[in-house]
C-alpha cells in the first residue's frame, strides 16, 4: 500500500513512517505543512493519505481544510485524519463520503487497530474513533430517543467501521441479531441505500443533523 503522511511533528511523523514501513507499506511522501497538500496528493496518488488535523501554517484546522479540498477534487481518495482531541465539526461532511477515517492520535499506539483502520479506509471503508462517534451521538442527543439502548450500541460500533460479525462478537450476540438491529436503525432514521455513501455512517450524521 502506498501511503502519504502529512504531519508536522517530526517524532510522530517518523514514528508513523517506521510503523507503516515495518508493516510492509510504502510511504511515498511526507509533508510537515498543509500548504500545497491537495496538489501533493494529486501528484503522488497514494492509496491513502494520513493527515493531521492541526498543521502549519496556522496550527488550527489546516489539515482538515486541506482534506475537504482533496475530497472536492478527488472524491474517491482515501483519507485518514488524526487529531489530538475530538473535533467533530470537521468530520460531519467527510464521514458521509466513504473511504474516510478519523482517529485520535493515541489510537496509533494500539498498532493492530491503527493498521486495521488504515487498510479499511484504503479499501474504501470507514474508521471512526469510538470517542468521535460518542461525541457525534452526544452532540445530537435529541434524536437518541427513537432508538433502543441496544440499537445505539450496535450503531456506535458499526459507525466505527466494524463489520456485522465484529459487532456481534463485541456485543456477544448473533450476526443475524446485529443485522436486525441495523435494519431497525435505518428504518427509524429514514436512511435509504445510496451508492455514494455508507449507510452506517449516515446513521450517525442523521443524529447530528436532527439536533
Amino acid at each position: 500500500m502506498r501511503v502519504l503522511i502529512a504531519e508536522d511533528s517530526v517524532l510522530f511523523r517518523e514514528g508513523l513512517v517506521r510503523l507503516l514501513t515495518e508493516s510492509g507499506h510504502d510511504v511515498v511522501d511526507t509533508t510537515a505543512t498543509a500548504d500545497g497538500l491537495p496538489e501533493l496528493v494529486h501528484s503522488v496518488s497514494p492509496d491513502i493519505a494520513v493527515i493531521d488535523v492541526r498543521m502549519p501554517p496556522t496550527m488550527t484546522d489546516d489539515g482538515a481544510l486541506a482534506a475537504h479540498l482533496i475530497r472536492q477534487a478527488q472524491p474517491t481518495q482515501p483519507m485518514l485524519l488524526l487529531s489530538q482531541h475530538v473535533e467533530t465539526r470537521h468530520s460531519v461532511h467527510l464521514v458521509s463520503t466513504g473511504a474516510f477515517g478519523y482517529l485520535l492520535k493515541d489510537r496509533v499506539l494500539r498498532v493492530g487497530d491503527f493498521l486495521d483502520a488504515v487498510e479499511r479506509v484504503a479499501a474504501g471503508g470507514s474508521a471512526l474513533d469510538p470517542d468521535v462517534v460518542a461525541a457525534l451521538l452526544s452532540a445530537a442527543d435529541s434524536g437518541l430517543g427513537r432508538l433502543s439502548a441496544r440499537e445505539r450500541d450496535v450503531l456506535g460500533l458499526a459507525a466505527e467501521g466494524h463489520s456485522n460479525a465484529a459487532v456481534a462478537a463485541r456485543l456477544v450476540i448473533t450476526e443475524r441479531t446485529v443485522e436486525t438491529h441495523i435494519r431497525s436503525v435505518f428504518q427509524k432514521l429514514d436512511i435509504h441505500e445510496s451508492p455514494l455513501s455508507h449507510r452506517r455512517v449516515l446513521a450517525v450524521l442523521a443524529y447530528l443533523r436532527s439536533s
